[in-house]
């Protein structure tokens, strides 16, 4: 059976029913303070991953209760098998917090603090012991045959070009729609490269409270800008997408809604947030890539499709991106980082529904165990939204 034509793949059963495409033990520094020994860590344990961050402490209110929220959605991420939850000991975000909240997924996780530990190098050794055995165990699980209505897909644009709006981000959409057809989750993201676009996706929402939330989403993003003495409307905010051949913010926007494809737009919801709807979803992110990505990832985002114009390493620790090229040019240039081109669109090769099959396909591969080319070079990017002052 080829699974792709199924609408199957190879998953990982998790204890609340989730599907992993990966099986990763995810090692959680819940402190900047403890990234370094949380690396270490990985260094040592094989089939471990972690990442750098400049969160944890110091952060009051909103900004306090987003960073926890996407500490703990990155634990519950179906691509996590187990977590260890590594803190210092005296931080804002506490590690025994983070944990009791990803623990209720059901999958294993520990805990371990380096002042408790006596310091970083019994901390590594304590760590290490625990994710060799989280990492043994992960390794005994076999996969198993899956539905894409199990998938929550991210969908993400990073440097456009004047082919993103009529080559790869359609293609995308079509694959948008395609999950959505068979049962599963498409996230759309980048709040602020939706801002031009907004109407078109109000015109698709599910219902009232979902079309007025759109534009509520948009206004708060665009005050954000303002209160910096920028209007962000006025004008393209990246030099490599003017580079690109974009004239405007508003022009970045129409192509980047493309990935949305056609269907309706169930539910509007917060960064990192898990959607409480099937179909497509947006999740407010702003649109630097690493930031948003991570966001995707923590809302639950097994798989995220990346578009780009301009290339990209860009990858994630713990979810598998696919990158696809807008155009051939680009592709050929940057194959070490690209995975799929879709600048066939541009030349007449295929058509947009045509490349939309081949990502689906890809999508299907992904999911069962094919490397990216950004899991290949180890490219684990990581960075979450902050909203607030450091105190």
């Amino acid at each position: 059976m080829e699974l792709s034509k199924e609408g199957k793949f190879l998953g990982y059963r998790r204890p609340d029913g989730k599907v992993g495409v990966r099986n990763h033990v995810l090692i959680l520094p819940t402190i900047t303070c403890a990234t370094q020994t949380a690396q270490r860590i990985t260094e040592l344990v094989h089939g471990t991953v972690t990442f750098i961050h400049q969160h944890g402490c110091a952060q009051v209110g909103v900004d306090y209760e987003q960073t926890f929220r996407t500490y703990v959605g990155l634990g519950k991420n179906p691509n996590v098998y187990g977590v260890v939850v590594l803190g210092l000991g005296c931080e804002t975000h506490q590690a025994r917090s983070v944990a009791a909240e990803i623990a209720k997924s059901g999958k294993p996780v520990v805990t371990v603090s380096i002042q408790d530990h006596g310091g970083t190098l019994t901390t590594i050794a304590k760590g290490a012991q625990a994710a060799a055995k989280l990492v043994q165990d992960a390794s005994a699980q076999p996969r198993e045959i899956c539905d894409f209505s199990e998938l929550i897909i991210g969908t993400e644009c990073g440097g456009s070009d004047a082919c993103s709006g009529l080559s790869a981000n359609p293609a995308v959409g079509a694959v948008s729609d395609m999950i959505v057809e068979r049962g599963g989750t498409s996230i759309l993201a980048e709040t602020t490269e939706l801002i031009g676009a907004e109407h078109l996706l109000a015109k698709r929402a599910a219902n009232d409270r979902v079309a007025k939330r759109v534009y509520e989403v948009i206004e708060a993003m665009e005050n954000r800008s303002i209160l910096m003495g920028v209007d962000i409307r006025t004008g393209n905010p990246s030099p490599g997408n003017i580079a690109g051949g974009l004239s405007s913010l508003e022009e970045k926007s129409l192509g980047a809604a493309n990935k949305a494809g056609k269907s309706e737009l169930k539910e509007l919801i917060d960064y990192a947030e898990e959607p409480t709807e099937k179909g497509l979803v947006w999740m407010d992110t702003p649109g630097h890539d690493i930031e948003q990505l991570t966001g995707m990832v923590a809302g639950g985002a097994q798989v995220v499709l990346f578009t780009s114009g301009r290339g990209t390493p860009t990858g994630s620790p713990i979810a598998p991106v696919i990158k696809i090229s807008t155009n051939t040019g680009m592709f050929e240039r940057m194959n070490d980082n690209m995975d799929l081109n879709a600048g066939t669109i541009i030349e007449g090769k295929e058509t947009v529904e045509e490349v939309g099959k081949r990502i689906f396909e890809e999508i299907s591969l992904v999911s069962s165990g094919k490397l990216t080319k950004a899991e290949i070079l180890k490219q684990h990017d990581f960075g979450i939204w902050r909203i607030g002052p450091t105190f």
